[in-house]
């Protein structure tokens, strides 16, 4: 079973166990029938990989809702816990501005309605619960891969993943347990392609209009970045792998992570516009924002906005130590590589896509690639 199938990562997910495995994917979908669940699937899988869809009769597509009494299945609950011998769930909110509450109804509650189905399955093999690097909240130095006491949460989200992540652990005599915890998830590094344009791209979107002159962010400070395609075998790899069994991994960029000044200077080389001047957080926020906000244009203003909410992931000052699952990642072939190696193809992709407003599918997103 599969949650999260229509999403940015998941439907990556859902690619590679077709592709690299013969596994039957129950997929759990939030939709008003099992037809529409089944048309949305079908739909993501056209638009991510389109030769998987040779792989349809492998997917049973599964209308449900992680916010209902058992996961909105009903009658089906018992018939369909007795086939799934294994979980992959990676539903959940990543919208940083909503209210806590709200957060916790997919994040920790939808968590623990699929624990109790995990429960309920007798021959469940493993359960594997994506996370986010980023339940360390605002620790400094070194956060390694079993390290489970955070510093001050900067939204709903960190706080809502962290306790999720708590109540999955709780469960390890009882379930056996594989917890992933990619960092900032940007496009496929080889073609761009990308079905969220948050986190990073906000800045970069800002930084080619040319419209901000300043953001709060330390030229120092790693920036932790990821490709989904990376993340997608990552995950796929430990949730079959026995030697994952247990364990928690960061599905990160590590030693390999750039810095805001390498960012920037990426920007600069690739953007006709001058980039924004970085400053201190507390320099800018104290002094700088309140003149920004009065006197930039509208558009800027705008632009401004939507960006502030991923602003603090570019003033952090920890990195992420992924030794255990490099020993498991990389005698599979898998690793993770410098943002560098890939920033152009995310930008021709972005700007292809008009930073969201143009869909282009991933098999679409092939033909963009010219190096």
């Amino acid at each position: 079973m599969l949650t999260g199938a229509t999403g940015f990562v998941g439907m990556e997910l859902l690619a590679r166990f077709l592709e690299s495995s013969d596994r039957h994917i129950v997929a759990l979908v939030r939709a008003a029938d099992d037809e529409q669940a089944t048309a949305r699937v079908r739909a993501t899988i056209a638009a991510t990989c389109g030769e998987c869809n040779g792989h349809a009769e492998r997917i049973t597509a599964v209308a449900g809702d992680l916010t209902a009494p058992r996961l909105g299945l009903g009658d089906r609950w018992a018939p369909l816990a007795e086939r799934v011998g294994a979980i992959v769930h990676g539903a959940a909110s990543v919208a940083f501005d909503l209210p806590l509450d709200e957060s916790r109804v997919i994040n920790v509650e939808g968590t623990q309605r699929m624990l109790d189905f995990a429960r309920a399955c007798p021959g469940l093999e493993r359960f594997t619960y994506v996370s986010t690097a980023y339940v360390a909240g605002d620790r400094r130095g070194t956060v390694y891969e079993d390290d489970t006491e955070p510093g001050r949460f900067r939204n709903a989200y960190e706080r809502s993943k962290h306790e999720a992540e708590r109540l999955v652990a709780a469960c390890s005599d009882e379930i056996d347990l594989t917890i992933v915890r990619p960092s900032i998830v940007v496009g496929d590094q080889r073609t761009g392609w990308t079905a969220a344009f948050n986190v990073l791209y906000a800045p970069l979107r800002a930084f080619a209009a040319g419209v901000i002159p300043v953001v709060p962010a330390r030229r120092r400070s790693p920036v932790d970045v990821v490709p989904v395609d990376y993340v997608a075998d990552a995950v796929h790899a430990l949730a079959e792998a026995p030697e994952a069994s247990g364990q928690t991994f960061h599905i990160v960029a590590g030693q390999h992570a750039s810095t805001v000044g390498e960012i920037v200077a990426m920007a600069e080389a690739r953007f006709a516009t001058r980039t924004p001047r970085l400053i201190p957080p507390l320099a800018y926020h104290a002094i700088v924002e309140p003149i920004v906000a009065k006197r930039a244009p509208a558009s800027a203003r705008r632009l401004l906005k939507s960006t502030e909410p991923y602003f603090p992931y570019f003033a952090m000052r920890l990195r992420f130590d992924d030794a255990r699952a490099r020993a498991v990642l990389e005698p599979r072939g898998i690793h993770a590589a410098p943002l560098a190696t890939y920033f152009d193809r995310l930008i021709d992709y972005a700007q292809a896509a008009r930073w969201g407003r143009n869909e282009i599918g991933h098999a679409d997103a092939r033909d963009l690639v010219t190096t």
